[in-house]
């Protein structure tokens, strides 16, 4: 039967160990938490894994209940997979493809959000009032059946900017019933020109250092473990940490590779991209056509399958490829944020990355990272960066200061407890 299903969030958090990243803002926090103590919140989103707003939700929902809050994360289960395929489809036309959902598709998209409505109320049942944050496309539908005495606000993470119209078109008469909505970036709403301003509201995503995946880790440990997958540590390395997404580019990121290759004949490149996020199906048919481009080279390492690594958690993994790699990529064509780019730089890496709006937010070029248009321009930049370690580890510098100012998670966590208690009387009785 599809359904939501609560995730359970953990461990609880210790919010003092958060001051180190900033006194101001950590006390903030605390006073505009005490304006929404007791209070009912619930995100409501496609799959518990996978992709950054799982990443997001699994540090926001510990720390908003950390504070008082009544935070809960829930996410579909049992949806079947041809609703993924359109929601895949809705995500491509959202950030630009060409193209057009036919009937059948619309009608699915429905029913299966129609079929989530009961545990949706069961939820609901148990609380007088509340706020429903909704994710991005796949449960966007559900506003039709949020109670009356819940407010909802409509949270899309993607890059809109050039937005397929037709799609737009279709999924407007829905975001208009939210009482909000927010994004990452100004200008993506350039495509929800009919959204009026006092409904458009922009909040950063951000990291949570304090993740096992973005903790420091000793070089030594991180070799020793990738060495485990035939990666040496006496060769120079570069990675890229993404979905295999058409919209990253991983086979862009192989061209390029193979371009630096011919001046530096030892560069190894790991493409990290674990098939865990049940809503895209479209990643197992690109990692497909990857190993066929990276076939005979035992220089390129490819990792889709958590089970490559049973032993280790997958955090702790990414922890090691961006700890033991010279440089990231992030060849991205379009990033509504980008996420694996803030961790490479909080981990003092510098970034190679494509030139998308999501991207543009963190890097300025030459100064905390390189952006780079083409396969040809990443390739250059590799070699010269590889060949320079003091430039490397300036821009790792500069890269690791600008995450700590703008793009940790406490901060993240103000901008929308400002956000909640602005709405406040609005929402809560």
């Amino acid at each position: 039967m599809v359904k939501l299903l609560e995730n359970k969030v953990g461990p609880i958090i210790n919010l003092k160990d958060y001051r180190q990243f900033g006194l101001q803002v950590y006390d903030e926090i605390l006073s505009v938490a005490e304006k929404l103590q007791g209070k009912s919140i619930f995100h409501i989103n496609a799959t518990p894994q996978g992709g950054g707003v799982a990443e997001l939700l699994k540090s926001q929902v510990p720390f908003e209940k950390a504070v008082g809050l009544k935070s809960y994360w829930l996410s579909m289960a049992n949806v079947p997979p041809s609703f993924f395929t359109v929601t895949k489809k809705i995500h491509n036309l959202l950030q630009g493809k060409p193209g057009l959902l036919n009937e059948e598709e619309k009608n699915l998209y429905f029913s299966v959000n129609q079929e989530l409505a009961a545990s949706l109320k069961d939820f609901c049942d148990q609380f007088p009032d509340g706020l429903a944050v909704v994710h991005d496309p796949q449960p966007l539908p559900l506003i039709q059946f949020i109670p009356k005495n819940f407010n909802a606000i409509f949270r899309l993470h993607l890059d809109v900017s050039v937005a397929n119209l037709s799609v737009m078109d279709f999924l407007k008469s829905l975001i208009e019933k939210y009482k909000l909505v927010i994004l990452s970036n100004e200008d993506y709403f350039i495509s929800l020109p009919w959204i009026e301003e006092s409904k458009r509201k922009v909040i950063m995503p951000a990291i949570d250092p304090l993740s096992e995946k973005n903790q420091p880790m000793d070089i030594r440990a991180a070799n020793a473990m990738l060495e485990k997958f035939n990666i040496n540590p006496l060769k120079p390395l570069i990675a890229q940490v993404s979905r295999f997404d058409a919209w990253k580019n991983p086979l862009g990121t192989v061209q390029a590779y193979y371009s630096a290759k011919k001046e530096i004949p030892a560069l190894q490149l790991v493409l990290l991209g674990l098939l865990l996020a049940i809503d895209d199906p479209e990643a197992v048919t690109v990692f497909e056509k990857i190993k066929k481009h990276a076939r005979g080279d035992p220089d390129i390492h490819l990792f889709a399958d958590p089970a490559e690594f049973a032993e280790i958690s997958n955090e702790t993994f990414v922890n090691a490829i961006y700890t033991a790699s010279d440089l990231i990529i992030q060849n991205s064509v379009r990033e509504g944020f980008g996420l694996t780019v803030t961790e490479a730089m909080w981990k003092n890496k510098p970034v190679i990355a494509g030139i998308a709006k999501g991207i543009l937010m963190q890097i300025e070029d030459g100064e905390n990272g390189i952006l780079a248009a083409t396969p040809e321009d990443i390739a250059k930049n590799i070699v010269k960066l590889i060949k320079d370690k003091i430039s490397r580890e300036k821009l790792g510098r500069v890269a690791h200061e600008s995450v700590r100012q703008r793009f940790l998670l406490p901060r993240f966590i103000l901008d929308n407890f400002k956000l909640y208690a602005s709405l406040k009387s609005k929402i809560w009785s």
